[in-house]
């Protein structure tokens, strides 16, 4: 059996890493498992934004002690996770995680269908090389170490952070039916990182793209999140399309194919919307749901609409239930989420209708929901060049009106009922 490549390992002087550029809670978890003897590396996506100078926006840990040891030399703790558990250590104004080196996973602890490699239980402990090669994607398994401050490359991650690629750790046709959700990740981090996807990632992801059905909806709908908030939405939803992705996890997409709001109005509605997030400030959840879904809501109306055809409210608040119906039964949305886009694109359609009377102005504005809408319209506007003139008059009226927090519900004062002394007993 051959020999596995030695790690590559780059001493203090031969890399960017400072301590102090960490996190003040990375710093204290590390520097306390170090002192109770225990093997402490930063990893993942920390040392990968830390080594191209970005600034990360968590910090993960992996140790050699168990949950049940983290847990205790910590206070300020919890334990959470089931396929895999982690120790959430807390601090006022940040959660470091913590996780245990892991091995291969274990295949009598699996609870899936004969001949599939999908990943339900995930805790089996291991060597820090074999963690390594536990992680998805070569560029987010480099380990730095609490004791030299050393960073360690066991899959060749930073050539590839040099070539600018996302490359899938061993082959990932097995990968990806490990772990479906990696399919969808892909994308993000060559999107957000500005990087190429591998050929062998990029092929494998569409040869498996039915598998992202078998995924976790509550994993899914995060990963979406994440992604739409990313400002970098527009260039995975292109790898997405690239890979055969996008038409999978938002078929909405294809559906509206050869219309005007179709994949390239979408293109088009997905760059306005990096630019509202990156210029902040942060983009409420309705509105990053809610414009995934806009290329269909305005479809829909105007094949309601064809032949300048009048089309009764109530039609068009069907087609708003519809579509968020099939889009929160296919991710499992809470309630309160479908509640909020339902409010959101019901309030958007209100906008785009013409001669509106005073009082109707008035009662929209006075809507939570319009502010999410009005949002829909900018973004909407800013993509196909077209109602700039309705678009100013929601602005004009929603920038006179009170905000809905402030202006409250009218309180009705109700009759007072005269108290009463205890009714006497009639003995």
């Amino acid at each position: 059996m051959e020999a596995p490549a030695p790690a590559t390992v780059l001493p203090r002087s031969k890399h960017p890493i400072v301590a102090r550029r960490l996190s003040a809670g990375a710093r204290k978890v590390l520097r306390r498992l170090h002192q109770g003897g225990r093997n402490a590396c930063l990893v993942g996506g920390s040392v990968r934004d830390l080594l191209l100078d970005r600034r990360p926006k968590d910090y993960d840990i992996v140790t050699d002690a168990r949950p049940e040891e983290v847990r205790r030399l910590f206070r300020n703790s919890r334990i959470i996770g089931r396929r895999f558990r982690l120790v959430h250590v807390l601090f006022s104004d940040e959660v470091v995680e913590v996780s245990t080196f892991r091995g291969a996973p274990d295949p009598d602890h699996q609870r899936r269908s004969p001949g599939e490699l999908l990943v339900t239980s995930d805790n089996t402990y291991g060597t820090p090389r074999q963690d390594a090669f536990r992680r998805d994607f070569t560029v987010n398994a480099l380990l730095y170490r609490a004791s030299d401050q050393a960073v360690v490359d066991y899959v060749e991650g930073l050539e590839d952070l040099d070539r600018g690629l996302i490359r899938a750790i061993g082959d990932p046709n097995l990968r990806y039916r490990e772990d479906p959700v990696r399919m969808l990740r892909a994308c993000e981090f060559a999107a957000r990182l500005g990087f190429d996807l591998e050929d062998r990632t990029l092929s494998a992801a569409f040869k498996h793209r039915r598998e992202i059905a078998k995924a976790s909806p509550n994993r899914l709908i995060e990963e979406l999140i994440q992604l739409l908030a990313s400002g970098r939405s527009a260039a995975a939803f292109d790898w997405m399309r690239r890979s055969g992705l996008l038409p999978v996890v938002l078929p909405e997409v294809e559906e509206v194919r050869g219309s005007a709001a179709g994949t390239a109005g979408f293109s088009r509605l997905a760059e306005r919307l990096d630019e509202r997030v990156n210029n902040g400030p942060d983009v409420p959840l309705a509105v990053l749901l809610s414009a995934s879904l806009l290329p269909r809501i305005v479809v829909g109306r105007e094949r309601l609409e064809a032949g300048g055809k009048a089309v009764h409210r109530r039609r068009l608040q069907r087609l708003v239930d519809d579509v968020v119906d099939d889009f929160g039964s296919r991710f499992a949305l809470s309630a309160r989420r479908r509640v909020g886009i339902t409010r959101a694109l019901e309030t958007f359609q209100r906008l785009c209708e013409p001669n509106h009377s005073p009082g109707v102005v008035h009662n929209l504005v006075r809507r939570e929901a319009f502010a999410p809408a009005l949002e829909l319209f900018g973004l909407l506007s800013a993509a196909t060049g077209s109602g700039g003139k309705s678009l100013g008059f929601w602005q004009q009226v929603g920038e006179s009106a009170p905000s809905p927090a402030t202006t409250g519900t009218t309180k009705r004062h109700r009759r007072r009922r005269r108290r009463r002394g205890p009714r006497r007993r009639h003995l």
